[in-house]
């Protein structure tokens, strides 16, 4: 079954209307992962910026917030990652990745058999590209 790890970005775009298209598209992942299709890898740290952003930004009530990370973590199709191998991350941060969040995935991706990530950042995807990581479907 194909896995998909997401970023931060991309699960900002799936709960806020801040760029549609990018909804959208993150929308059908969430679906297709539901039905169980395909897998959504969602590791701790992107959870920790995503409710960071959430608070610090969009001022969702923690409350709120809390019913939002709830609702997440039990969702059929997502998996939350309990290990990385930090040898890895270092690998690639900050020589091949420039940033410390995004090393983090593309290490979890070089290690996660059928996996891509997806995420909206183009400067993400040209590293990934780089490195020979493959990046999720038409988000491009």
């Amino acid at each position: 079954m194909k896995k998909v790890i997401i970023d931060t970005n991309s699960l900002i775009s799936f709960v806020t209307d801040r760029n549609l298209p990018q909804q959208k598209k993150t929308a059908m992942l969430f679906e297709e992962a539901a039905s169980l299709k395909k897998i959504i890898i969602c590791h701790p740290n992107v959870i920790s910026e995503f409710i960071y952003v959430l608070d610090s930004v969009y001022y969702v009530p923690k409350n709120e917030l809390h019913a939002l990370l709830r609702d997440l973590i039990i969702m059929p199709g997502l998996t939350i990652p309990q290990t990385l191998d930090f040898n890895m991350v270092l690998k690639y941060w900050p020589a091949h990745v420039s940033d410390y969040g995004d090393a983090l995935l593309a290490a979890s991706c070089k290690k996660t058999k059928n996996a891509s990530i997806g995420t909206f950042d183009k400067k993400f995807q040209k590293e990934l590209t780089a490195l020979g990581l493959p990046v999720y479907g038409n988000w491009l």
